[in-house]
């Protein structure tokens, strides 16, 4: 199965899309997880308060990433992550959110990529009461993890798109997306060119 991929997952600071505080992202190579990584993002500057609701729900405070590097100085870090792949995420709306926010908020551009919902795909593959990340993950077979850690659930959302292209006999992210009636979508680029 030539399944390539990367799934990523945000935590944000409150609720502006611009204030992520934590990516997680797991690359896929021939229906394998091959690398997987995550750190914490000190939010841009407006976007920076942490909100109690989130703190509750991701446990990330406004002291952990007090010393880590901003959105513009980890944008290359998670650009080359990336590469050229087909981006995959557990409700993509809200990520592909997250990094355009961002990418406006510090003036960054942004090249166009493709992306897959693995929620959209769990609901064509799974017949479950919830497609919540922890439900649909389990049901691809990976169980137990630190939901809302960004790195795990990015590992997590893996694994639904791997058990959902063996599933399927699908041949690439595209393939699946077909097989299961989902369509993929494409950003647009951001620049600053374009923007003035």
């Amino acid at each position: 199965m030539a399944l390539d991929f990367t799934a990523i997952d945000f935590e944000t600071a409150n609720g502006s899309a611009a204030s992520a505080c934590q990516v997680g992202l797991a690359r896929v190579r021939d229906g394998r997880v091959v690398a997987a990584t995550g750190w914490l993002i000190r939010p841009p500057a407006g976007h920076d308060a942490f909100h109690e609701w989130n703190t509750r729900i991701h446990g990330i405070t406004a002291d952990d990433v007090r010393t880590a590097p901003g959105w513009s100085a980890q944008l290359p870090r998670l650009i080359d992550f990336i590469g050229g792949d087909v981006l995959v995420a557990h409700n993509a709306s809200f990520d592909t959110r997250v990094l355009r926010a961002a990418c406006e908020a510090t003036g960054d551009d942004l090249e166009p990529f493709d992306y897959l919902c693995s929620l959209q795909v769990a609901r064509r593959v799974y017949d479950l009461p919830s497609y919540k990340l922890p439900a649909a993950a389990a049901a691809a077979g990976h169980a137990a993890f630190a939901h809302h850690d960004a790195a795990a659930d990015a590992l997590a959302c893996a694994q639904i798109v791997i058990d959902a292209g063996r599933r399927s006999a699908a041949a690439d992210v595209r393939a699946l997306a077909e097989r299961v009636g989902v369509r993929m979508a494409r950003t647009e680029p951001l620049s600053r060119a374009i923007a003035a």
